[in-house]
């Protein structure tokens, strides 16, 4: 069984070391995906024996991890864990993420802060936002899950051989939950213990939400097109027709049309239109590109 531990990194020479040294307790399969650092943060892991992947300029934490994702393809790793490279994980939590996995009972294992009684630690704003975003994401979901955005995982091989996430930024999180659903993945949560020493996000809260949350939208169009389309469409079109039948019914009775009521009739009657066609466009495609993969 090759347990593999992937870590995004940028800029982090003052954590790095000693997380590899609390690793190497659990597996010598190490990889650190060091984004562009500007400090030492490269040399150290090499030099701790960890398997580094260095890329020319920070491209951003969707990129770490799917290079994370192909590094650990090439080391034929049967689990994958992706761990922060800030200090906020612990590593005995570990065994918790990977255990459903080894037991047959899980395709990936989310590390959520939210399963326990009392949340410590995690700043306001962000649970808020957290929620806000698992909330918009569990509304595709089979199995609903508390925490989309935590980067605490565990993947088995299989995820890793039939997933190919694409975004670059934060919202490859979402991304990747939301296509492992639509593929059949089993998605399980385990509680784990996060400290947080302060806020290390260098990110704006505001923009930064806002940007996951419109990745998360943006991955719900195109795996669920039936479901973000579809209904929006005939709700547009049963206005659309109200306000036709009530134009039609001011003609008969006052002998001339009334333009608010026909713009807004033949208006929200395109829109419809529009949208079921959107949908049927995007269902097929997404139907031949997956239909492609599982050959």
């Amino acid at each position: 069984m090759v347990i593999t531990v992937g870590i995004p990194a940028y800029n982090e020479e003052k954590n790095i070391a000693s997380i590899i040294v609390k690793l190497k307790k659990i597996t010598n399969k190490i990889i650190v995906c060091n984004d562009g650092s500007t400090d030492l943060t490269g040399e150290i892991a090499k030099k701790l024996g960890a398997t580094v992947i260095n890329h020319p300029k920070n491209l951003g934490y969707g990129s770490g991890i799917r290079s994370i994702f192909q590094k650990a393809k090439e080391m034929d790793s049967d689990i994958l864990v992706t761990f922060d490279a800030d200090g906020q994980h612990q590593v005995q939590d570990i065994k918790k993420v990977i255990e459903p996995i080894l037991k047959n009972k899980a395709d990936i294992v989310i590390g959520s802060r939210f399963l326990k009684k009392k949340i410590e630690n995690i700043p306001e704003y962000r649970k808020l936002g957290i929620k806000l975003i698992t909330k918009v994401t569990n509304s595709t979901l089979k199995e609903k899950i508390t925490d989309s955005q935590s980067g605490f995982r565990a993947y088995n091989n299989d995820v890793l051989t039939k997933l190919e996430p694409g975004d670059i930024g934060m919202g490859i999180s979402t991304e990747i939950i939301i296509k492992a659903s639509s593929h059949g993945f089993k998605i399980a949560e385990v509680p784990i213990d996060i400290q947080y020493n302060g806020d290390t996000s260098t990110h704006n809260p505001v923009s930064h939400g806002t940007s996951v949350l419109l990745s998360t939208i943006k991955y719900i169009s195109i795996e669920h097109p039936l479901k973000f389309y579809g209904i929006p469409s005939l709700i547009f079109f049963a206005i659309g027709l109200t306000f036709t039948f009530l134009s039609i019914q001011y003609y008969t009775e006052i002998g001339r049309l009334n333009t608010n009521l026909t713009l807004i009739g033949a208006g929200t009657i395109l829109i419809g239109v529009i949208l079921i066609i959107t949908t049927i466009l995007l269902y097929s495609l997404v139907s031949v590109v997956r239909e492609g993969k599982t050959r």
